[in-house]
C-alpha cells in the first residue's frame, strides 16, 4: 500500500473512529424533515440476541420490476431467485432512490438521498470519445430547450465524496471482511485512483469502473488492471463476476464478511455467455438475466457449501427500472423517469430463521433503507453527523412490523425534487421525461401553439392501490389530498434546502 494510501484509510478510520461505536442509538430525519428525532433502534441490544450475520447484497443494472418468475414474468426464467424468494420475503412496495444508475448506488451504500452526496447523476469516464461527448450534450441541450430531458449528468462530481461514510467502511470498522465485485459507477478509479472500491471500504474488489455503454471500460482486481477496455468481450463478466465472489466467500471463514455484488447486466448492450446465449424466450435481455440466475444459484451453493447458509443475510435487489429493453410489470415509465417503472424495483431479503419462508411486504420502502437495517445487525452504530434518510426495515422484513417506518418516500429527477408517495397515494408536481410525446402545455410552448386549451397536466395525483400504473389523474377529486402531498413536499424541499448535505456537525 503507498503513502498516499495509508494516508488515506487513516483519514477514514479516524471519520470511524468518531462516528461508530459497538452500539448506541443513532440521529436521523424524518419524512417530513425534522433533523433531530432519535431513531428507535438500539445496535447493542440486537448484537446481543444474534451474532453477526453475512451480508450479501446482490444489485442488478436495469432489471425490471416484471423480469423475474416470482414477479410474473412468463418469459424469463429465474429459478434460483424464485427459490431465493420462496426461501424468504418478496417486496411489491420497494423502490430505488433514483431512476438511473451512480445516484441509486450512491443511496444504496449511504443510506442517504443521493443530493445529499452530491452524486445526483450518472458519472461518465473522462476519456470518454469525443463523438459521444458531444452526442450527449447536443441531444440534451436540443431536448432540454423543448423542456423534456433535463440534462445533469455528470456536471457537478466525479465521484463519490470521500466524508461519505460508505456501508463498507462502516462494516469493516466493527470487523467484517468487505468485498465488492462488479460495477461501480461512484468514479472513474482508473483516472482517479481514490475512487477506487479498495479506497472506500472494500478490502477485496474485482470489476469495472462504470457502466459496459461507457469506454473504455478496463476490469480491475483490487487496484490493477488486468484488460485495459472490455469492449465486446463482455459475455465473459457474468461468470468471471461469479467465480470472483464464491472465491471472497471461501477465504471469509474467520469473519462475519460483507459481500456487494452488482452485476453489469441486463444494462445494455446486452451479452451472455455460450451457455446462456439464445436460450430465453426473451432474447438478449432475457438470456443476461438468466444467467444472472445461474449466478445467484452458484451464490447459494457456496454458502451452503461452507455451512454458513443459516447466518447469511441476502439482499437480492436492481439499481431502477429498465431501459430500452425489459419489463417494468404493470406499472408506467421506465428508467430515468418518477413513474413507478422507473423507481419500483424487485427486491428479495433472505434470512432463515429470522425472515419468514414465502412472506410478502407491501409496505414501502426505498434502497437507502438498507443501510440503517444493516449497521445495527453488524453492531455499528449509524454515523452521528450526518442525517441518514433510510429507515430500518428489519421488523417488516422479519413479519414484526406492520407499517412503513417512513411517513413520505420522495421522487428526484438528478437533483430536481418532483414527487412524493404517502400511503396509497402519490404527487407530482412536474415530471421530467426521457420519452415523448409530452403535452404541449407540459413543455410551456407559447399559448398561441394550444396553451391550456390542451389542458393543464400539472401537478398530478394518482391513487397507486386502484391505479398502480398511473393513469388516472384524480386531483380534481382528491384536491385536499392533494393539498396535503403538496405541504408534505415543500416541507421536506425547505428543510433540505437548508441542509442539502445533511451535515449535522
Amino acid at each position: 500500500m503507498t503513502n498516499e494510501q495509508n494516508q488515506h484509510h487513516l483519514t477514514r478510520r479516524d471519520l470511524l473512529k468518531t462516528s461508530l461505536t459497538a452500539g448506541g442509538i443513532a440521529l436521523g430525519m424524518t419524512a417530513v424533515g425534522s433533523i433531530s428525532r432519535v431513531l428507535p433502534w438500539s445496535s447493542t441490544a440486537l448484537a446481543a440476541n444474534t451474532s453477526k450475520p453475512n451480508v450479501v447484497i446482490i444489485y442488478c443494472d436495469d432489471l425490471g420490476y416484471g423480469d423475474l418468475g416470482c414477479y410474473g414474468s412468463k418469459a424469463i426464467e429465474t429459478p434460483n431467485i424464485d427459490q431465493l424468494a420462496k426461501n424468504g420475503a418478496r417486496m411489491t412496495d420497494y423502490y430505488a432512490c433514483n431512476a438511473v444508475c451512480a445516484p441509486s448506488r450512491a443511496g444504496l451504500l449511504t443510506g442517504r438521498y443521493p443530493l445529499r452526496s452530491g452524486v445526483i447523476g450518472n458519472i461518465y469516464p473522462d476519456d470518454e470519445p469525443l463523438k459521444r461527448v458531444i452526442s450527449r450534450e447536443y441531444l440534451g441541450a436540443a431536448f432540454q430547450s423543448l423542456g423534456g430531458l433535463d440534462v445533469r449528468e455528470g456536471k457537478k462530481i466525479s465521484g463519490i465524496p470521500e466524508k461519505e461514510l460508505l456501508m463498507g467502511e462502516a462494516l469493516q470498522g466493527v470487523g467484517y471482511r468487505t468485498g465488492m465485485v462488479g460495477k461501480w459507477h461512484l468514479g472513474d478509479y482508473s483516472l482517479e485512483p481514490r475512487f477506487n472500491p479498495r479506497r472506500n471500504g472494500f478490502d477485496f474488489y474485482f470489476g469495472v469502473p462504470h457502466s459496459n455503454d461507457m469506454l473504455p471500460c478496463p476490469l480491475f482486481r483490487n487496484e490493477e488492471m488486468l484488460e485495459e477496455n472490455i469492449g465486446e468481450d463482455q459475455a465473459k463478466l457474468t461468470g468471471l463476476y461469479t467465480k470472483e465472489a464464491i472465491q471472497f466467500i471461501k477465504e471469509s471463514k474467520r469473519n462475519p464478511f460483507f459481500l456487494y455484488f452488482a452485476h453489469t447486466f441486463p444494462h445494455q448492450p446486452l451479452y451472455a455467455s455460450e451457455k446462456f446465449a439464445g436460450k430465453s424466450k426473451a432474447g438478449k435481455f432475457g438470456d443476461a438475466v438468466e444467467e444472472i440466475d445461474w449466478s445467484v444459484g452458484k451464490i447459494m451453493e457456496t454458502l451452503i457449501e461452507m455451512g454458513v447458509e443459516q447466518n447469511t443475510l441476502i439482499f437480492f435487489t436492481s439499481d431502477n427500472g429498465p431501459w430500452y429493453e425489459g419489463s417494468a410489470g404493470p406499472y408506467r415509465g421506465r428508467k430515468g423517469q418518477s413513474y413507478e417503472g422507473g423507481f419500483r424495483v424487485p427486491m428479495i431479503a433472505s434470512w432463515p430463521g429470522h425472515i419468514p419462508a414465502g412472506s410478502i411486504c407491501s409496505q414501502p420502502m426505498m434502497n437507502i433503507d438498507l443501510y440503517p437495517t444493516i449497521l445495527p445487525l453488524a453492531g455499528a452504530e449509524l454515523p452521528k453527523d450526518r442525517i441518514v434518510d433510510g429507515r430500518n426495515i428489519m421488523n417488516l422484513l422479519t413479519g414484526q412490523g406492520e407499517k412503513s417506518p417512513h411517513e413520505a418516500l420522495f421522487f428526484y429527477h438528478y437533483d430536481l425534487l418532483e414527487g412524493v408517495r404517502v400511503g396509497k397515494w402519490k404527487y407530482f408536481r412536474r415530471i421530467n421525461r426521457y420519452t415523448w410525446p409530452v403535452p404541449l402545455d407540459a413543455i410551456e410552448l407559447p399559448n398561441k401553439l394550444g396553451g391550456d386549451q390542451l389542458g393543464n397536466r400539472w401537478p398530478l395525483l394518482y391513487n397507486l392501490e386502484t391505479d398502480p400504473g398511473e393513469s388516472y389523474n384524480v386531483i380534481d377529486t382528491y384536491p385536499e389530498i392533494a393539498e396535503t402531498l403538496k405541504n408534505i413536499l415543500h416541507k421536506w424541499e425547505t428543510e433540505t434546502e437548508k441542509n442539502p448535505k445533511g451535515w449535522l456537525s
